[in-house]
């Protein structure tokens, strides 16, 4: 068996030169701050710590392949390659924006040639969710076999994004955004490498921080371009940091994963009757770029959905307020879906409507072809009069309370309780009324009348 490559060799696939090769000149402040041992990584310490999954799984000598699932500049690809120099294994990387079947292919024939030579490769795949199904099925046979150990990186949900095959031979590791102190950890790093501190103020600092928005690697961005300044300069307070940087903007996209957990925020927070948290969420997808019609329709559903008879109008004002969108466009007409949302989160709640008529589904499913009780079909033939139709209505006007207690459920059929109104907004005088027609009709069925 040939010897071990040193550690630093293993760090670098076989088209990735050493640091040594690097091309000269200045190096960005993330690339010269990157963490050279897994300790130095910032914010990931329930992985990383010394109680954190893949300490243990290192410690133990067993690293399994792994789908590492964060937002951007969290330390993906950086905690891949240190995995790779701990565990003592050749780190070879792809991207599945550049790389194709071809490229996939020769990955695996050199680690097949790595690893009858004795060496096993960490395969790193950078946005492995954008590898096609197919592609993805292609991974199977070499991480089954131990060919690689795949560490995949990904910003979408592994559940959506990834075939199911592929995610139960690998574990998936939730990495967090920065939150704030691992922010001021990176701050604190850039200032001592730079020899001086930043040129801001405490409450510009902490607004630096929140423009980063949980990404290190934007924040050392940031704070690059304010170590550029000239040495002097005054400390910065927060308009003068703002007209210097742009802020990040925040994470939305429409159609994957963010767009769903937004509007279950939204969803979740108008059913807690929570006007402030239901503005908050509307407004973060209004500034992500979401569609306002589609939050409109969300919005109507709601209304029928979870305030229902509670409050009637509800729907009413839903449909109001999207014609109002669509008359006034952009942004006037976000106020009208804003005042929605908050009469939406305000107004009492019913599900009683949705659960009747789940319930009235499920019943006509499991009753099949019933007929309706001959006396309350119309009859207009010869034939049908006689075969008794519509033969002793019971015409409710006719009758002293408006009220016939008639039966109109299938003959045979057990009658069923279906509507349940609850006690809450409008809906509990149709409780009560409800109730008053349920006892007159046990006394109209007893012979009371």
């Amino acid at each position: 068996m040939p010897p071990r490559r040193p550690a630093s060799e293993d760090l670098f696939g076989a088209d990735e030169p050493p640091p040594s090769a690097a091309p000269a000149g200045p190096r960005p402040l993330a690339d010269r701050l990157r963490p050279r041992t897994l300790s130095e990584v910032v914010g990931q310490d329930q992985l990383l710590g010394s109680q954190g999954s893949l300490r243990r799984m290192l410690d133990r000598g067993a690293l399994a392949s792994l789908i590492l699932w964060g937002p951007p500049g969290v330390g993906k690809t950086t905690i891949a390659r240190l995995l790779a120099e701990e565990a003592g294994l050749r780190f070879a990387s792809l991207s599945a924006v550049f790389s194709g079947v071809a490229d996939l292919k020769r990955a695996f024939d050199e680690a097949r040639m790595r690893r009858a030579g004795g060496q096993v490769t960490l395969l790193f795949v950078d946005e492995i969710h954008r590898f096609n199904r197919a592609q993805q099925d292609g991974f199977l046979p070499v991480v089954e076999d131990g060919t690689v150990v795949l560490v995949g990186a990904t910003t979408e949900n592994p559940s959506f994004a990834l075939n199911g095959a592929l995610l139960s031979r690998c574990q998936v590791m939730v990495l967090k955004r920065l939150d704030d102190a691992a922010l001021e950890l990176l701050l604190a790093r850039a200032e001592a490498e730079g020899g001086r501190p930043l040129p801001l103020d405490e409450a510009a600092r902490a607004t630096l921080r929140a423009m980063a928005d949980g990404d290190g690697r934007y924040l050392l961005n940031m704070a690059e371009q304010l170590q550029a300044l000239p040495a002097g300069t005054r400390a910065l307070d927060v308009a003068g940091l703002s007209s210097l940087l742009a802020r990040r903007a925040a994470l939305y996209d429409k159609d994957r994963e963010e767009h769903y957990n937004l509007i279950s925020a939204l969803h979740k927070s108008l059913r807690g009757s929570d006007p402030d948290a239901a503005l908050y969420w509307f407004a973060r997808m209004i500034k992500g770029g979401e569609d306002a019609r589609y939050i409109a329709r969300r919005l109507l559903r709601f209304a029928s959905e979870d305030v229902g008879a509670a409050d009637p109008a509800s729907l009413t004002l839903a449909l109001a307020a999207w014609e109002t969108y669509e008359r006034l466009g952009s942004p006037e007409g976000e106020l009208a879906l804003a005042q929605l949302v908050l009469h939406l989160a305000a107004a009492p709640k019913s599900n009683a409507a949705y659960a009747a008529w789940k319930a009235a589904q499920a019943a006509a499913g499991e009753t099949g072809s019933l007929m309706p009780p001959a006396n309350i079909l119309n009859a207009p033939t010869k034939l049908m009069k006689s075969l008794g139709y519509g033969r002793d209505y019971a015409y409710d006007h006719d009758t002293e309370e408006g009220f016939s207690g008639a039966n109109y459920f299938p003959d045979g059929m057990e009658r069923l309780r279906l509507y349940r109104p609850t006690e809450r907004g409008a809906e509990a005088r149709v409780a009560r009324h409800l109730e008053r027609l349920e006892a007159l009709r046990d006394e109209i069925r007893g012979g009371g009348r």
